[in-house]
């Protein structure tokens, strides 16, 4: 990298299709199918196969506008960079800080959840200081370079999908087709329900947008990215989905906090078991790496526009990374390890996560007409969909939500303030 490129804070392009694609993967399938499966069984019962269909088919409307969004401005920040052109500062502000603000906390989730499954396989260990060391080491990986991170994140997403898809092959030996009786216990609320559940596990397909700018020719590679990413992780909910409850049945997976794994015992296997406990240890981590490397560069995009200090806009001449956005970042996420209570991540991570998709489909209603891939008829259901969604969270997450954007707001206004 160029002393020029270091003092104008630009990136390295070193990620292909592959890469990028990795890198949706790894977003998307994380702990979210490990540990949202069992929720969703106990809300739809079997009928939650139509469920992860739905929230597929709404996250799709989403993903498209995203695509189309990332040809016309192949920009390091994703959404907060589309709304900031398109619609207005304040929306890009407010969609950049929403995404900050939920996936600290979802980091945070996710280092426990990697700590809470190695607890399970040697009880002694300190689950919060696990999961704050874990938090370390993925900032020391992301600092080290964007090649780097995305060659490891390849290789935690290949062990992952190849974890599910054994998950699917062996559990089918012992498959019986009478779990999924009464098919909808709950009726077409409980479904639905579901589907807003398992939306969060698809909320990762935006990650690779955020990364535009390290990406080899984004106004081809993004949009198909996406679209494989999401492809490919519905595919494999699906087939999980149907697999867990015809090895174990919803009500036992209701009651789970480990689902998959209490599926496949079923089949008598500790081998099984310790495999698929592995999985879920491996898919969180990958979660984790994208998602520093998510915060990291919304965090650099909001500084390098001077929405937030000019400091974290910073690039390492070493290895082409924001170094300083993504140390503070992993220390507000070793922080939220520490103290957050894991229902408040929740809570906020679904309902930010619907607000932040919602602002990216109004974007992309504003695109100009030689610009638009699809009919605008995609981005209105997106955007229709996502508030939908958001009526069946319960009034906890609303509450956090809006505390949360109000807070936002307030930093906004402040600092339009100090510059007049």
């Amino acid at each position: 990298m160029t002393a020029e490129a270091v003092v104008r804070g630009t990136l390295k392009r070193e990620v292909g299709l592959f890469g990028a694609t990795a890198l949706g993967i790894g977003a998307i399938i994380g702990s979210g199918i490990f540990i949202v499966t069992g929720i969703v069984a106990g809300v739809a019962g079997p009928a939650m196969v139509v469920s992860v269909v739905i929230a597929g088919a709404i996250a799709l409307f989403s993903a498209l506008s995203v695509a189309e969004l990332a040809a016309f401005l192949p920009a390091e920040g994703g959404t907060y960079a589309y709304a900031r052109a398109l619609v207005s500062p304040f929306a890009g502000f407010i969609a950049g800080w929403i995404w900050i603000f939920s996936n600290v906390f979802v980091g945070a989730a996710v280092s426990l959840g990697f700590a809470h499954y190695l607890a399970v396989l040697f009880p002694p260990v300190p689950v919060r200081g696990i999961a704050a060391i874990l938090c370390i080491v993925f900032v020391l990986v992301n600092i080290a370079g964007m090649k780097e991170s995305a060659l490891f994140n390849d290789l935690l997403v290949v062990l992952k999908v190849l974890i599910l898809l054994f998950f699917a092959a062996f559990g089918l030996l012992f498959f019986r087709g009478e779990q999924f009786t009464p098919a909808a216990p709950a009726g077409a609320s409980g479904v639905l329900s579901g589907a807003a559940l398992i939306f969060f596990a698809y909320t990762g397909f935006a990650r690779v947008t955020i990364l535009a700018e390290e990406i080899r020719e984004p106004e081809r590679t993004i949009p198909r990215a996406i679209c494989w990413a999401l492809g490919i992780s519905t595919v494999l909910y699906l087939l999980v989905s149907v697999v867990a409850v015809g090895l174990a049945g919803a009500p036992a997976l209701a009651g789970s906090g480990s689902p998959l794994a209490d599926a496949i015992r079923v089949t008598g296997s500790p081998g099984a078991v310790l495999v698929v406990s592995l999985g879920a240890m491996i898919a969180t981590a990958s979660v984790l790496l994208t998602t520093i490397l998510g915060i990291s560069r919304i965090v650099f995009a909001m500084a390098r526009n001077s929405d937030l200090s000019a400091v974290m806009s910073r690039v390492s001449p070493r290895s082409g990374t924001p170094h300083y956005a993504i140390a503070i970042t992993g220390a507000f996420m070793i922080a939220a390890v520490l103290l957050a209570d894991l229902t408040l991540v929740v809570a906020v991570g679904t309902f930010a996560m619907l607000i932040f998709y919602f602002i990216a489909n109004i974007a992309a209603l504003q695109l100009p007409p030689e610009h638009r891939q699809y009919t605008q008829a995609v981005p209105a259901a997106g955007a229709v969909s996502c508030a939908g969604l958001a009526l069946f969270l319960g009034p906890q997450s609303w509450m956090i939500g809006i505390a949360g954007l109000l807070l936002g707001t307030a930093l906004y206004g402040a600092r339009r303030f100090r510059e007049r």
